[in-house]
């Protein structure tokens, strides 16, 4: 209330502080005293006129007595300099271009565009009357209230984005009781807006008066928690909604069953994403069961919502249901460990399922000799990540293996799942297969130090590979080698990310003739060669070598080398390096 209070302040003084006959005055009775055209009415508004009709000196907000004064004084100069032609030539004074054009035009605008676009100008941002992009704006209670008082002149809005601004959080009823002048709207955006029960109360008021909406975000509002029914109760059947993101609000046990509830009224919804909900995972059997009203579904993200066993067995039985579904991520669900063996029936029956990650569920090995069996039945899987299931061990050597029978795969991801040599070699044979593959990731696998030649024929093949990565897979020298050979036939040459960091065995030799052979990669944006934490290395002479390297590689922007200690030389060669480069490329040493 106290930024209100001065705002209004701050008008009064404006108003006090303008003369009751400023120079304007005298522009005026100037114009006036100019022959009209023929023909024109005598009380026809002149071009002045027409620029008060647009500004409101006692009222503008953001201007100051200051900048009033100026534009005065532009408008006095602009005029008196065609005071004489003017007198030979009357149209001159609709084509006064030079000092009034920009005015007038901002004027002849509606009063209302007038003031959306000072007030986009005023937080920095480009106006657009279809799409409304605050996120990040530091808003406050002021801004969202001046932002209300222009929806009447939007009529045209479809997207409302005011993510990350705090202080929208116990602002939000000024903003929903005008939505009806948008009734357009399709996407409303609130993440991060610290939220609370009266916000959650007004939008769900609003519901009925947003009929088109689409897409509603929620997401990092904590205060949600416990709240959600204040929203949802409010949803009428035949609602529109597509798109629902309630990402990390704290929901509780009650809020799953509050959202069960309300799936029978969104029927159209295709993304549902109740990541980061530790609690939610006890309602996840009341959830599943209402799963079949929503047919259309593509997404469901469920990471890190404390599923269980049987939640998992509740959700296989929802998925015969959804035969659309695109991508399901499970991930970061500890306690499903174990359940895999009761609970994929219905998993293979995903025949459209693109994305399927599993990663840090405690897979187990009976959970794999299940998952070998059905994983190589999604005909249409693209994206496949197991990564950090350590207990995976030799068990993964029969569905790595068959990976081969999914050509459409763009990217695995098997991270720290301490496979074994022959679980290595199983996946090798397999990705000679997947002419398709954009993204490895290989991490952690300590096996791969010293066998990365099991991967050549797959690398070589690998057309498409544009993120590879081999952090703390021990490799050596050799490896190296491997690749630069690689790159010297013209493999690789799409390769935009390389992780090769907490590999410290490798050897200075090893280094240079990487080094040397990294020219070809033309299209690489990051390279990561950082040594392991509580460690470090001097810098070899294979530094001087990177920078060779680095004059001819344009694409890249980020270089990881953390822990590796350069000499004063070294770090001459450096500064000299971005001096003459003029590169902008971000060293992390």
């Amino acid at each position: 209330m106290e930024e209100t209070g001065d705002i209004q302040s701050c008008h009064d003084k404006h108003e006090e502080d303008i003369p009751k006959s400023s120079p304007f005055d005298f522009v005026i009775k100037q114009f006036k005293g100019k022959r009209s055209s023929p023909g024109r009415s005598k009380d026809q508004p002149s071009a002045i006129k027409k620029i008060f009709r647009g500004f409101d000196f006692g009222k503008s907000e953001g201007k100051d007595r200051k900048e009033i004064e100026e534009t005065e004084i532009n408008i006095e100069i602009n005029n008196s300099g065609a005071d004489d032609q003017r007198e030979k030539q009357d149209p001159a004074v609709e084509g006064n271009a030079d000092g009034l054009s920009h005015l007038i035009s901002e004027a002849e605008s509606p009063p209302g565009e007038q003031r959306f676009n000072h007030f986009m100008q005023k937080l920095g941002k480009k106006s657009n009357s279809k799409n409304l992009d605050l996120n990040n704006c530091a808003l406050n209670a002021a801004d969202v209230t001046e932002l209300a008082s222009l929806l009447p002149f939007l009529p045209q809005l479809e997207v409302i984005s005011l993510s990350w601004n705090g202080c929208v959080g116990g602002t939000l009823k000024a903003l929903t009781v005008h939505l009806h002048h948008v009734n357009l709207l399709k996407v409303l955006r609130l993440s991060n807006c610290r939220l609370t029960a009266e916000d959650v109360t007004s939008l769900g008021e609003a519901f009925d008066i947003v009929p088109q909406l689409e897409e509603l975000d929620l997401s990092w509002n904590s205060n949600i928690g416990g709240k959600l029914s204040l929203l949802t109760k409010k949803l009428q059947k035949g609602c529109k909604l597509k798109l629902l993101k309630i990402t990390d609000c704290n929901l509780t046990a009650k809020d799953g069953e509050s959202l069960a509830e309300i799936l029978n009224v969104i029927p159209n919804l295709e993304v549902l994403d109740l990541s980061i909900n530790k609690h939610i995972g006890c309602s996840m059997k009341v959830i599943a069961q209402d799963l079949k009203n929503v047919p259309g579904l593509k997404e469901l993200n469920l990471h890190m919502c404390g599923l269980k066993q049987d939640s998992l067995q509740g959700l296989d039985t929802a998925l015969q249901h959804l035969a659309e579904l695109r991508k399901l991520d499970i991930s970061c669900n500890k306690e499903i460990g174990g359940g895999f063996k009761d609970s994929t029936a219905h998993l293979a029956s995903l025949k459209n399922l693109e994305v399927l990650d599993l990663h840090q569920c405690c897979i187990t090995e009976a959970d794999m000799t299940i998952l070998s069996q059905v994983i190589p039945l999604l005909s249409s899987l693209q994206e496949l990540n197991l990564s950090s299931n350590r207990n995976v061990g030799v068990s993964s050597d029969p569905l790595l293996g068959r990976l081969r029978f999914l050509p459409k795969l763009k990217s695995v991801s098997i991270s720290n799942c301490d496979l074994g040599e022959d679980s290595f070699s199983s996946l090798a044979e397999a990705a000679l297969h997947l002419p398709e593959l954009e993204i490895l990731d290989l991490s952690w696998n300590k096996c791969v130090g010293g066998n990365l030649k099991l991967l050549l024929g797959a690398l070589k093949l690998a057309t498409e590979i544009q993120v590879l990565r081999l952090s703390s897979c021990n490799l050596v020298a050799e490896d190296l080698a491997l690749l630069t050979l690689l790159t010297q036939d013209s493999h690789l040459a799409r390769l935009r990310k390389l992780d090769l960091s907490y590999n410290n065995n490798i050897s200075d030799e090893g280094w240079v003739v990487f080094c040397q052979g990294l020219v070809v990669f033309k299209e690489l944006s990051e390279l990561d060669v950082s040594l392991r934490p509580s460690s470090c290395r001097d810098c070899g002479m294979w530094f001087g070598e990177l920078l060779a390297a680095l004059t001819k590689l344009p694409a890249l922007a980020e270089l990881g080398m953390q822990r590796w200690v350069l000499s004063e030389s070294q770090r001459k060669q450096l500064e000299s390096f971005n001096q003459v480069n003029k590169r902008n490329i971000r060293f992390d040493c």
